[in-house]
């Protein structure tokens, strides 16, 4: 099913698209996606629909729908989203050759490479909506953001498959655990909702009818602060000018306790963790050694333990007190910003 995945072919895609009820002219692009396989494909009244092939073993069925039925609950409350199309038979998930997919209608927009105050806080009402309709229902289905989800069982499965060179493991283990503990400690008294999961600019677009929230296939049951940050995940001090303004927008709809914020820089230390042993599990797709060449390298964890292990000291430092929030050492990465790459 994996080798059948890494090579979906045209032909294989619009044949599914034609099992579904539909009906494809054999318009067909390739859109960038790591973790899934996406197409713009047209059909027969020249509409445009995006078909998303869902990676084997990630989620099951019931997870899927899950993801579907919140699109289907943020869409009917007017709260802008792109919920999937049903296929004729109603249905919004269908599968090929034991492969999970379901269809979107195409959407215009770009990416906004930054973010004015207004769009801040107009994006903080956006995201409180989202969180109101969130926590108006449970899903039984998907994982919760929590410390042996999302930083102990990644680090076991990097430690067992024997990832890490001898002279980093201990260092690396013993921080990740730490971390663990320590986000273990501040979730006392935190709600727990389903919330977007992966809500970062890139999953933002923004057309004539203003913004709109996209890919939803991380959603989990989690902590707000976790869509603010993403939100807004730079460190200095303009960065949490800017979180602050989100906030703002954010409270004319729904309360946040200044205390979650306390969960940022661990949140951000749970990427850098989960980022890798993302990596790692897909290392068989024949794509990600050529987007990772460096990863597994005696460098790469070198550079990983140590990143981890000074996040670890900023952690325990912004515990202490406020303080002045200081100037990145270093350009941001990609797993300080993003949760994954969709």
């Amino acid at each position: 099913m994996n080798e059948f995945f890494y090579s979906l072919t045209p032909d294989a895609v619009i044949n599914a698209i034609e099992q579904s009820g539909l009906k494809p002219t054999g318009h067909y692009m390739v859109l960038n996606s790591y973790e899934n396989r996406v197409y713009d494909l047209m059909l027969e009244d020249e509409s445009h629909i995006i078909a998303k092939f869902y990676r084997p073993g990630r989620w099951s069925r019931e997870q899927i729908l899950e993801e579907h039925a919140f699109l289907m609950e943020l869409s009917e409350n007017e709260i802008p989203v792109c919920a999937p199309l049903p296929f004729p038979d109603g249905s919004t998930l269908h599968s090929f050759e034991d492969i999970h997919f379901a269809v979107w209608l195409r959407t215009g927009g770009r990416v906004r490479d930054e973010l004015t105050d207004a769009d801040l806080r107009n994006l903080g009402r956006l995201i409180a909506r989202i969180h109101n309709c969130g926590a108006s229902k449970n899903a039984l289905n998907r994982l919760a953001l929590s410390p042996e989800n999302f930083v102990l069982k990644p680090m076991a499965f990097i430690n067992k498959n024997n990832l890490l060179p001898p002279h980093c493991r201990d260092q690396y283990i013993t921080a990740a655990e730490e971390i663990a503990s320590i986000y273990n400690s501040l979730l006392k008294d935190v709600p727990f909702h389903r919330i977007h999961g992966d809500c970062h600019m890139g999953n933002l677009l923004h057309g004539r009818d203003g913004w709109f929230f996209l890919d939803f296939d991380d959603f989990v049951n989690g902590p707000a602060v976790q869509d603010i940050w993403m939100l807004a995940p730079a460190i200095d001090s303009e960065g949490v000018r800017q979180r602050d303004v989100l906030l703002e927008g954010y409270r004319e709809f729904r309360d946040f306790e200044n205390l979650w914020l306390r969960l940022v820089e661990v949140l951000r230390a749970v990427r850098y963790i989960r980022y890798a042993a993302w990596i790692a599990k897909r290392w068989a797709d024949p794509a990600f050694p050529a987007i990772f060449p460096h990863f597994g390298t005696g460098r790469y964890w070198e550079d990983e333990t140590s990143d981890l292990v000074k996040q670890l000291n900023l952690i325990k430092k912004s515990l202490e007190g406020p303080s002045v929030p200081a100037e990145p050492e270093k350009e941001l990465t990609n797993k300080d910003f993003f949760w994954d790459m969709e």
